[in-house]
């Protein structure tokens, strides 16, 4: 009986290969989906569609361990974004925009490994959008004056009203107006 070990395995959207002991990591894509993405036809904000560019870069970066899978899945969102008519111009320049924003572009023109590598490291640990969110507000939170800290005597003798009826003209009024 032989013992026969699978050596890739998927887990969601990642596919995770045993390579001779090292770990490797790339995009897991299913047979049956197909390459769709917002058409650029769309009524959208121009926004939209810069977004998707670079969350799907930036997705594959955090995702691929080596440059060989990054490219191909620049590749194929490379394609993806052709077959919903957006302009290769408008690819392009937002390729080159992702690499410049993260210092990289020896890995777009070259492949060059150690600089993909810096790159996976350097977006791997970048906290998310929600995580700096959480950051901001734990920071923004201003804290409590030293005057509101102090705990007040209160004598449960005294009752303060707030609102004075036993003076004033109210208290008045019934015996001036009314008798």
């Amino acid at each position: 009986m032989d013992n026969e070990y699978t050596h890739t395995h998927t887990l969601l959207d990642v596919t995770l290969t045993n390579d001779n002991g090292y770990l490797t990591t790339s995009i897991f894509h299913k047979s049956a989906t197909e390459p769709y993405i917002l058409p650029y036809t769309s009524d959208h904000p121009r926004h939209v569609y810069n977004n998707i560019l670079y969350a799907a870069l930036l997705r594959a970066a955090r995702i691929c361990s080596n440059v060989e899978d990054f490219d191909m899945e620049r590749i194929r969102i490379d394609l993806s974004l052709l077959l919903n008519e957006y302009p290769p111009s408008f690819i392009s320049k937002h390729f080159i925009r992702f690499f410049e924003i993260n210092n990289a572009i020896s890995v777009l023109n070259s492949l060059n490994p150690e600089a993909y590598h810096a790159l996976h490291q350097k977006l791997l640990h970048e906290p998310t959008r929600c995580e700096k969110q959480i950051q901001a507000n734990d920071e923004d939170t201003n804290p409590m004056p030293d005057v509101l800290k102090k705990k007040k005597p209160w004598d449960p003798n005294f009752m303060y009203a707030k609102y004075n009826y036993e003076s004033g003209p109210r208290s008045v009024f019934q015996h001036k107006f009314r008798t």
